[in-house]
């Protein structure tokens, strides 16, 4: 029989792991919220050391030495809240006493770069459409809560239209501006091209929940643009998504009643899997392996969307285009970073494998997540061009048609 010392100490044991699972199961209903629950808005997290203005009035910009400053390419930085922006170029100097780098700093769209602090780094480059130098015209996308605002460009008067229609889609946390990096291609293309907003990105009517839903409903807002552009003539429609926008246009090309008009899709670091990317990013934060796969648990649920205010359970095994290779009908071109921390690409690689009558992959070394147009966009584009001319009924290049004529 126990005696009352050790019936204690099994009270506190039965206590301490009482707690340990209270914690835990604390610890995956903030995982799963942290997933679905919109964020507009990051912590601007690095220093800005000296801005330099030359004798020219031009300006460099000094900050931390670190892989991704580094780099080289064209990036963005934003500071003063969201509210200042500007677009940096490739690294002129460094300060090994400092520890830091010098990037040209192309030019400053808004705000007042030498009175910036701290700043975010972002792949934009571009924040506004104007700054493309191409026509473009604001359009209105009627959707189910309402107007999504969306962008026009048609193709410039000394390119001839081809018929087909790009649909840009951005990922999660960002605007439509982080696509206009796509759009100089796709008008050298022929291509009119329509970047649209969806719903909780800050731009778009919210849903009624108010959460993301991993492509699993947004994928309508999308519609609602193929919708749009088949109504003002579009007559074959590529698909351009970048990270939850690529999971979008899988959706979309899976689920549209418009899919037969679907040519194929551009997809840079795309989530092919929404469990694989999720592990990946809980294992480099710290989290257990088990809690993250209770979250998956309390994500799935219906029951528990008290938790993560979900007006619908997700469901994670119809957004596993791992496990779904097979069902895949669409050409896809993949464009992904070997270094991509948030979406990694070894599930690209996994997709190219399982279908390589389909899927195209080509790497980047960039660092960072969805920078493979930073890095080099004369090979980013390039790849959209040759792979472009080998769709079905895309068209031809001129290099194509002389040798047909």
């Amino acid at each position: 029989m126990p005696t009352a010392t050790s019936r204690g100490a099994i009270r506190v044991g039965l206590l301490a792991a009482f707690g340990a699972l209270l914690a835990g199961v604390a610890g995956a209903a903030y995982f799963a919220r942290q997933v679905v629950v919109p964020k507009n808005s990051r912590r601007e997290d690095m220093d800005v050391r000296a801005v330099h203005i030359d004798g020219d009035g031009s300006l460099q910009i000094e900050l931390p030495d670190t892989e991704q400053t580094r780099a080289p390419g064209r990036f963005s930085f934003w500071f003063e809240h969201g509210m200042g922006h500007a677009c940096l170029g490739p690294v002129v100097d460094s300060h090994s006493d400092r520890n830091t780098v010098v990037r040209v700093v192309e030019r400053v769209d808004s705000g007042d770069l030498k009175q910036a602090n701290a700043g975010i780094w972002s792949g934009y480059v571009y924040s506004k459409p104007e700054q493309l130098g191409l026509p473009y015209q604001d359009v209105e996308i009627p959707v189910a809560n309402g107007i999504a605002p969306a962008w026009r460009f048609d193709p410039p008067a000394s390119v001839e239209a081809s018929g087909v229609w790009a649909i840009h889609v951005h990922g999660m946390g960002g605007k439509r501006a982080g696509t206009l990096r796509g759009i100089p291609v796709a008008s050298r293309l022929g291509l009119t091209s329509l970047v649209v907003s969806f719903r909780n990105d800050g731009d778009a009517p919210p849903s009624y929940d108010g959460r993301y839903s991993l492509g699993q409903g947004e994928w309508r807002d999308v519609e609602a643009g193929i919708n749009y552009a088949i109504s003002n003539g579009a007559e074959r429609i590529v698909l351009f998504g970048w990270s939850l926008g690529a999971s979008i246009a899988l959706q979309t090309a899976a689920l549209s009643p418009n899919s037969p008009r679907l040519t194929g899709m551009v997809l840079d670091a795309p989530v092919f899997d929404w469990r694989t990317t999720l592990e990946a990013n809980a294992k480099a934060a710290g989290l257990p392996l088990p809690l993250v796969h209770l979250g998956f648990t309390i994500l799935r649920s219906k029951a528990l969307r008290w938790v993560t205010g979900l007006a619908e359970p997700i469901r994670l095994d119809s957004l596993d285009w791992l496990a779904r290779a097979t069902e895949l009908d669409k050409p896809v071109l993949v464009l992904h970073g070997e270094k991509d921390d948030t979406t990694p690409v070894e599930a690209s690689k996994k997709a190219a494998s399982l279908r390589p009558d389909l899927v195209k992959l080509v790497e980047f070394e960039s660092v960072g997540h969805s920078l493979e147009w930073n890095i080099d966009s004369e090979k980013w584009e390039r790849s959209v061009e040759e792979w472009f001319y080998g769709l079905p009924l895309a068209g031809s290049s001129p290099e194509q048609a002389a040798a047909q004529s």
